[in-house]
């Protein structure tokens, strides 16, 4: 029987470990958390905050992922959304999921990203 979500992963290219922490840790506010040696080897790097854990896996043939994205609950969207955009990523709002504020954003790797929150 399934229980929860553990993680999802997303990929990465090479050498691009730097510019994740600093959107993950610096932008979303996420907290790295340390590999097992024998997975930190292979590149990479994995973020949580809270329940939230993301993990961010070396892919030596990159492409983004354009359609497939997590969707990130957040709490005040408007404040996150103008945070995000203070911090160069780019906001594209959507109002096609009754019942929610959402938006789309991209790591710098170019993962797509959803930030939702259930209106009030």
């Amino acid at each position: 029987m399934l229980a929860a979500v553990d993680h999802v992963q997303l990929a990465a290219p090479p050498g691009s470990e730097d510019a994740l922490r600093a959107f993950y840790a610096g932008v979303l506010g996420m907290a790295e958390t340390p590999k097992p040696p024998v997975l930190a080897a292979r590149g990479g790097c994995w973020f949580a905050l809270g329940p939230v854990r993301l993990h961010l896996g070396v892919e030596e043939d990159f492409r983004p992922a354009r359609k497939a994205h997590p969707g990130l609950r957040v709490t005040g969207i408007e404040a996150f959304a103008r945070r995000l955009e203070a911090r160069g990523a780019a906001v594209v709002w959507d109002d096609h999921l009754p019942g929610h504020r959402r938006f789309y954003s991209e790591d710098p790797v170019g993962n797509r990203l959803e930030f939702l929150e259930p209106d009030a």
